[in-house]
């Protein structure tokens, strides 16, 4: 047995003669000052224990994954014999992403997917009307209402998506999705309006609203309230479901959002850590224990890049930050709390897509659906190619996707080995210096106050804006290049288009016309409901959001049982807490 006390020595030596020995002679060969590759040995990382920081798939701290394996994965032979699409709820989950125009017309579109075997709760999508807190007849709805979502003004609105949603697949049998931040809980208000008035028990529906208001104060914008008083709402509703709605997930925490915005990888790391800190922190501020709702807390998904070793890198760094951050700083002892539950992993993000050529956008989400299979997730080719080309996908290109996903599952059985890279040492070299960069950066905004009061100061939207900039640059500068955008795009490359034979997912006449006909249903409401109601509704809101103790989902599922619309329960919201101006860059 050697006597040597160092074990790395002899790959220091071996790696310092290959070095001089070839790599040295191939520089020169080819003037070149460092290497274009890299290449990774036991010297990358010689202080891992792999037990400590990587473990086994479904085991503490997860850098492995969530699970040994998937609920998708147990059925998968199945779905390929008997047709089914997983990725659309065929058998109990949420459909596709979707929805425009007036409640009527998503409705239909619903009911037109059931038609084709796609069965799935709704996976609404609202409109920016909506989002931002207004109604369809207020002077800044003009030209956006149902254009990026469904408009929803009121309960009836609600009620009508839901028309087509009984027997088999009644609220209390599928599940929903709600893309909605500021007026979350108004949302989640008319969901439990509407069991409610179905006889159906709270504790039986499932779901996902997004609800991640502070990544809309670092990215989308979609926020109302300033800070504080949104976290106020963010408590009442984790409460209120904790208590009331135990199956419906809290909400979808998306730091997608905030790399699309510009943010650099490890800023959407650290950033999306410290908002899911604030919202652990306004849960256990409300009374509540970690282990009662930290495992009904999401993730949408991290953002995403076509560096294909960096995302598979990034979510197994993530899972691992978030699995520590809970046992050690909150003190969780459920695992469940622990872990990172999202239904998107590695991905290539929509900013990868491009205008340009766009059919070479299937072949970008194919990379991503690899580094989603290598990262611990069903390997998802998302988006469709033609993200970049307008609202609604066009069902050529879902079937392409659809086909892609399953080509990697299938065929290409990416998906039958957990975490592939476990113990490379590359990959975990990597996963060490994303781990490293992010906790810094978290450890910054810790100092700071946490993700408020670095919302607050602008920090966060300053450091994204300048991260844009940056790539926007490298890019213009051919530092980053971008196949048919900056590189390989003069007059002898050519356009593969794709004959679209399949009617449009939404109607572009329905489009024009929903803004006048959801105005039309606002009027009809009004002089129908009862207006002392509304009143009393709303002055017991208001009065109720000047006290920080109340939990204001009573208060503002009376308003939703009584027709108040989503503006005038918003506006009351307003005038008490005020609206959040952003610092100047």
């Amino acid at each position: 047995m050697s006597g040597n006390s160092n074990p790395m020595e002899k790959f220091e030596t071996a790696e310092t003669q290959w070095k001089q020995n070839i790599l040295d002679k191939r520089l020169k060969r080819f003037n070149l000052s460092k290497s274009p590759t890299r290449f990774y040995s036991p010297l990358a990382n010689k202080n891992s224990d792999f037990l400590e920081n990587v473990g086994f798939p479904g085991q503490y701290p997860f850098t492995a994954g969530s699970n040994p394996f998937d609920f998708w994965r147990a059925y998968a032979e199945d779905a390929a014999k008997m047709g089914y699409r997983p990725d659309w709820g065929g058998a109990g989950g949420v459909g596709k992403y979707g929805g425009f125009g007036t409640a009527e017309d998503y409705r239909d579109y619903l009911i037109r997917m059931h038609a084709m075997g796609r069965t799935g709760g709704p996976n609404m999508a609202f409109d920016l009307v909506t989002q931002c807190g207004y109604d369809s007849d207020s002077d800044y709805a003009e030209g956006e209402v149902g254009r990026v979502g469904v408009a929803i003004d009121s309960f009836r609105d609600f009620a009508t998506i839901y028309e087509p949603y009984t027997g088999d697949l009644g609220i209390d049998k599928v599940p929903s999705n709600f893309t909605i931040n500021a007026p979350a809980a108004i949302i989640i208000a008319m969901y439990a309006i509407l069991a409610d008035k179905r006889g159906i028990p709270l504790d039986k529906l499932r779901g996902t609203p997004q609800n991640d208001i502070l990544k809309e104060f670092i990215a989308r914008g979609t926020y109302i309230y300033p800070p504080e008083q949104s976290l106020r709402l963010f408590r009442d509703i984790c409460v209120f479901c904790t208590r009331h709605m135990p199956k419906l997930n809290i909400n979808s925490i998306g730091g997608y959002h905030i790399r699309e915005a510009g943010a650099t990888r490890e800023q959407d790391l650290a950033f999306s850590m410290a908002n899911a800190a604030a919202y652990i922190q306004a849960g256990i501020a409300g009374g509540l224990d970690v282990d009662s709702f930290a495992p009904k807390q999401t993730f949408n998904a991290f953002g995403g890049s076509m560096e294909i070793y960096q995302e598979i890198a990034l979510q197994r760094a993530a899972r691992r930050i978030y699995a520590r951050m809970l046992k050690e700083r909150f003190k969780a002892k459920n695992p469940r709390s622990m872990m990172i539950r999202q239904p998107i992993t590695a991905h290539i993000g929509c900013v990868s897509t491009t205008l340009q050529r766009p059919l070479n956008n299937l072949t970008r989400a194919v990379v991503g659906g690899m580094a989603a299979g290598m990262s611990g997730g069903m390997p998802g080719v998302f988006p469709p190619y033609d993200e970049p080309l307008g609202l609604g996908h066009s069902q050529e290109a879902v079937q392409l996707q659809l086909d892609a996903t399953r080509i990697l599952i299938y065929e290409a059985k990416v998906a039958d080995v957990n975490d592939p890279w476990a113990g490379s040492y590359f990959m975990e070299s990597l996963t060490d210096d994303i781990e490293a960069r992010a906790t810094a950066e978290m450890e910054k905004i810790e100092k700071m106050g946490g993700a408020v009061a670095a919302i607050e100061s602008g920090y966060m939207q300053k450091a994204v804006s300048k991260s844009a900039y940056e790539k926007q640059k490298q890019i213009e500068r051919q530092e980053e290049f971008v196949v048919g955008v900056n590189c390989f795009n003069d007059d002898n490359e050519i356009s593969v288009n794709v004959n679209r034979e399949v009617e449009a997912s939404y109607d572009p006449e329905l489009l024009k016309s929903a803004e006048d006909r959801q105005q039309q249903k606002l009027k009809k409401l009004k002089r129908q409901r009862n207006s002392k109601a509304v009143s009393s509704a709303l002055s017991a809101l208001k009065a109720h959001a000047k006290d920080e103790s109340v939990n204001l989902m009573v208060d503002i599922c009376e308003c939703v049982r009584n027709d108040v619309t989503l503006q005038e329960m918003c506006d009351v919201l307003r005038e008490v807490f005020g609206e959040f101006q952003q610092s100047k860059l």
